[in-house]
């Protein structure tokens, strides 16, 4: 079963943790033979560890015809539960006792591993909640207000996040975080760095976030992360942007 593999650091190398930079390369884990866990296997690991992986708060189809089931199914299923696995075996190994906002603020003082799952399982975390098969096109309220301020109009600000989204050159994501300063600003971060991290260059309390990762897409827009992007906007949850802007705006 799981304990297969004979040493942790074996099964590190084996799955890209260890080597090339320290990039989490293979994000579903693997055993030393090269061949994937079965889902009985995986499903050992769920909720074994300090971090778990919390159910979508939709069902898989809900996002269709703009996100397809079965890239919901790999991405929340496969993709974000590596994540979760391979955090648990990490800070484990390393005797870490932290939650997880608290090692991505002190990200740059664990290995590299931690920065590339721990980071994944927030982001994705996120990532879930700020989408829903029941929104508005269009923001409403404070959020509204906040933009058109900030970005001029809200077509503005969805070009300038779209436009810093596809520019992400490979893997990464785009975000609109609240600033230090109380600034509402654009940036986006490479692999599965995000602004609460320590190494982030422009660093803030997310508000909203998209992954361009090509897992997040590929299946159903291929190549095409501008077609992605232009049909994400159909299933924003405005109302958890709206609240998560409140939340940072209360943050001391």
């Amino acid at each position: 079963m799981l304990k297969s593999y004979s040493s942790r650091r074996e099964f590190l190398k084996k799955s890209g943790l260890i080597g090339m930079g320290g990039l989490a390369m293979q994000l579903i884990p693997l055993k030393l033979d090269g061949t994937g866990f079965s889902e009985d296997e995986l499903r050992l690991e769920e909720n074994s560890g300090t971090f778990v992986l919390d159910p979508l708060p939709y069902e898989y189809d809900a996002l269709e015809p703009y996100i397809d089931r079965q890239t919901m199914e790999i991405h929340h299923g496969k993709h974000h539960q590596g994540y979760v696995n391979n955090l648990n075996r990490l800070v484990g190994e390393n005797k870490i006792e932290a939650s997880l906002e608290s090692l991505l603020k002190n990200v740059s003082s664990y290995p590299t591993g931690i920065r590339n799952n721990g980071g994944g399982h927030w982001n994705h975390t996120f990532f879930w909640k700020m989408m829903s098969g029941k929104v508005e096109s269009q923001p409403g309220g404070m959020i509204a207000e906040a933009i058109d301020s900030s970005f001029g109009s809200m077509d503005k600000f969805k070009n300038a996040f779209n436009d810093a989204a596809s520019k992400r050159f490979g893997s990464g994501w785009a975000w609109l975080i609240r600033t230090a300063e109380g600034k509402l600003e654009i940036t986006s971060t490479p692999n599965q760095d995000n602004p609460l991290m320590d190494v982030a260059e422009t660093k803030g309390v997310p508000i909203l976030g998209v992954d361009v990762w090509e897992h997040a897409y590929y299946l159903k827009y291929q190549n095409r992360r501008g077609d992605y992007l232009q049909a994400w906007w159909n299933v924003v949850n405005w109302n958890q942007v709206a609240a998560n802007l409140m939340a940072a705006e209360n943050m001391k």
